[in-house]
């Protein structure tokens, strides 16, 4: 809140900015500080223009804009104004002694009604968030020509995340420019606009393998038949974008050959799903969110893992099976990168979405066209490749931190996990 001129817009019309005084109160928090400069100010007619305040560390810093007088410009409003300043400035000292504070008054004139351009989110995450790499991300902000306006923790556990909102952005550059920030200092930074783009009802899309779950489901079928190693090597050369992702499917499917169908219970149940997943999940659905695992695994593993956790969508390659055995083929048409990212869109537009509602995380290269499309797309835990054409990576072992990014807090978690008498697993494990 800056005392600036401005152009006021009232009933009869725009005027010039009023006389105005930003009244500013630092020190310990305590119950009826607010209260206490309101009615002091009260008797003295002045009008709120703008009242803010933020408590850090039991360290509280209020702020209330008055406007004095009416319209400026003639010996008689100036010289009300003048006493009624005097008067003010009077009051809130006697406040500001009484409570063992310090008190700042400063005179402006008018306040402007406009919002400033370039508004951003800016979600600084670490585990630890060091002062070195916090201080890079800050400093390419004020490179940029923005300005920070606000400054909010969002989590202090399992990682800490900042949230800062930031105005005088040009948002796409900016992305980029903290993009490289977070590669050099290895930090996770997301870059998200301000405003009606931010609320609303989401599509989230989720890659499975190592993204949802912790493993690979094709090494775990592999594992079945003695050829594990040989096929992590190609999923490995898969993943970093360096084979054809619908031929290396086929081969590695191919070892599975005559494995019986059963395998594939058993290994539903060694599925270990990642941290955070199930509380990611079960927010986004208070939320409304809609929810969808694309995968290019399998859907005899997949749907079940959809259906146990309430999840909108799942779509994933379906093992061929004759006579109770494994054929060593897939059915119908492969679940490739393209086809990730054509899901999307479909899952969107039956949703009712802009493309612009909807996240993506994905960590190999088939997830590469899906975080494309998606308004933000989210490298989790990826490979070079993803990390450097996604809108943002996460480089810590929790789903639910792409909570954050959205500028959810760990606060809001926990107080609807404990209003539906769930206890939040801590850190957020599950």
């Amino acid at each position: 809140m800056v005392g600036r001129p401005a152009r006021w817009f009232y009933p009869g019309g725009v005027t010039d900015g009023p006389e105005t005084l930003r009244i500013t109160l630092t020190g310990d928090d305590r119950p009826g500080v607010t209260s206490a400069l309101l009615q002091a100010v009260a008797p003295l007619g002045a009008d709120v223009l703008d009242l803010e305040q933020i408590v850090v560390r039991d360290h509280l810093t209020l702020t209330l804009l008055l406007r004095t007088a009416g319209d400026a410009g003639t010996a008689a409003t100036d010289r009300a104004a003048a006493g009624s300043a005097r008067e003010l400035r009077g009051a809130v000292q006697a406040v500001a002694d009484r409570l063992g504070m310090r008190a700042k008054v400063r005179e402006g004139v008018g306040d402007s009604l406009e919002r400033p351009a370039g508004r951003a989110h800016v979600v600084v995450l670490g585990r630890p968030l060091s002062a070195g790499p916090l201080g890079a991300v800050t400093a390419r902000i004020a490179a940029h020509g923005a300005n920070i306006d606000r400054i909010r923790r969002l989590s202090h556990y399992p990682v800490t995340t900042l949230e800062f909102d930031v105005s005088g952005a040009d948002v796409p550059a900016l992305r980029a420019e903290l993009a490289a920030v977070a590669a050099a200092e290895r930090v996770d930074v997301a870059v998200a606009p301000a405003g009606l783009a931010r609320l609303g009802a989401r599509l989230v899309v989720m890659d499975v393998d190592s993204t949802f779950i912790q493993q690979e489901v094709i090494e775990l079928l592999a594992a079945k038949c003695g050829r594990e190693a040989e096929v992590a090597a190609v999923t490995e050369r898969a993943m970093r974008g360096e084979l054809d992702f619908a031929a290396s499917l086929r081969e590695r499917v191919a070892v599975l050959a005559g494995l019986d169908a059963s395998v594939l219970g058993a290994v539903r149940a060694e599925i270990i799903l990642t941290p955070g997943a199930r509380t990611l999940v079960r927010t986004l659905k208070r939320l409304g969110d809609t929810i969808a695992l694309v995968s290019g695994g399998f859907i005899e593993i997949v749907g079940p893992i959809a259906a146990d956790l309430g999840i909108d969508h799942a779509l994933a390659n379906r093992l061929e099976v004759r006579d109770g055995k494994l054929t060593g083929r897939v059915e119908g048409e492969i679940v490739d990168r393209a086809g990730k990212a054509r899901a999307l869109r479909r899952f969107a537009a039956e949703a009712g979405l802009p493309l612009s509602r909807t996240v993506a995380i994905g960590d190999g290269a088939n997830d590469l066209d899906m975080l494309e499309t998606a308004g933000l797309g989210v490298a989790f835990n990826a490979k070079p490749l993803v990390r450097a054409q996604a809108d943002t990576a996460v480089n810590v072992p929790y789903l639910d931190t792409v909570l954050f990014l959205l500028g959810i807090t760990r606060e809001d978690v926990e107080e609807a996990d404990a209003l539906d008498g769930i206890p939040t697993p801590a850190p957020l494990l599950s």
